[in-house]
């Protein structure tokens, strides 16, 4: 029997912020099994989300919600098609090979088998929470972070916007001490924590949801001597001046999710509250920072 295609629609969003707010309104609405939803960023900075549906969805109730949460101009773009039966999720992870970054190893349940054992491996699914390793900025913050290693022992760790915990898990698993990291959205902060119990690193890895510092977990686990960031460059500058108060003297700090040219504004404004620049990496794009503060 010739299985069924899968039906699909298509829109894109301006920002990761938007595309959030659209995909949990999608999954709250669609019971588990009856459609698939993610989002991808492009280098652009530009959102791409797709739904999967095994039976023609009901297109004037699909442009109706992306209409409520993201407004009729983007529900206009709905493209709707549909594609060969095929195991999706197998063909996925099939271009989802093991990604190297210095010491360390991202990989999927299926390559487990593949990483070298003098290498770090950190075992991250591909799912809504942002960071698999298949990013330039993930990448460029797990070489800056070997980098940092090869020089020092930070005792206070962050992991600030934490999205699959990969960052947090590196350190924890690099450094054998406790990290804590940080998500302002509720299903990062679930993926985060089950990933640092998959990779062994739950007794040190700490998850928690909080905006930006405001959490009382920051002073009490600070100041930190290494803090990883891997969000969008807005955020980031915005994140300057607070995060400069929970620094340790001569702390070093990872910066990404910044497109290349957005990387001279965000090294300002943390040379404007005294850190220096060290390293800088480009990856596909993007760029990755590696600063320290003075003094």
């Amino acid at each position: 029997m010739q299985p069924s295609p899968t039906h699909r629609a298509n829109f894109s969003l301006p920002n990761e912020a938007a595309a959030r707010r659209v995909v949990d309104v999608l999954t709250e609405v669609f019971f588990e099994g009856d459609a698939a939803v993610a989002a991808f960023e492009r280098p652009d900075g530009q959102w791409d989300v797709t739904l999967h549906f095994a039976e023609a969805p009901d297109q004037e109730l699909l442009r109706e919600l992306v209409a409520t949460s993201a407004g009729n101009d983007i529900a206009a773009t709905l493209v709707f098609d549909t594609i060969e039966a095929k195991d999706w999720v197998k063909a996925s992870l099939e271009d989802l090979v093991p990604v190297p970054a210095g010491r360390f190893v991202v990989h999927g349940s299926h390559d487990r088998d593949r990483v070298a054992q003098n290498k770090l491996a950190i075992e991250i699914e591909a799912a809504l929470a942002f960071g698999t390793g298949h990013h330039g900025t993930t990448r460029g913050c797990l070489l800056l972070l070997d980098h940092v290693l090869k020089h020092a022992r930070p005792k206070r760790v962050l992991d600030l916007g934490t999205g699959t915990g990969v960052l947090g898990i590196a350190a924890a698993k690099a450094l054998h001490r406790a990290v804590l990291a940080s998500d302002i959205d509720p299903p990062s902060v679930r993926v985060a924590a089950e990933n640092a119990a998959l990779n062994e690193a739950g007794q040190y890895v700490r998850v928690i949801r909080a905006t930006g510092f405001a959490a009382p977990d920051f002073a009490k686990s600070g100041p930190f001597d290494l803090v990883l960031a891997n969000i969008l460059a807005n955020p980031l500058r915005q994140l300057a001046g607070p995060m400069v108060q929970h620094l340790a003297p001569r702390a070093r700090v990872i910066l990404s999710g910044l497109l290349t040219h957005q990387a001279p504004a965000v090294n300002a404004a943390y040379r404007a509250r005294g850190l220096v620049p060290l390293r800088h990496l480009r990856i596909e794009g993007w760029s990755s920072l590696l600063l320290r503060k003075m003094g």
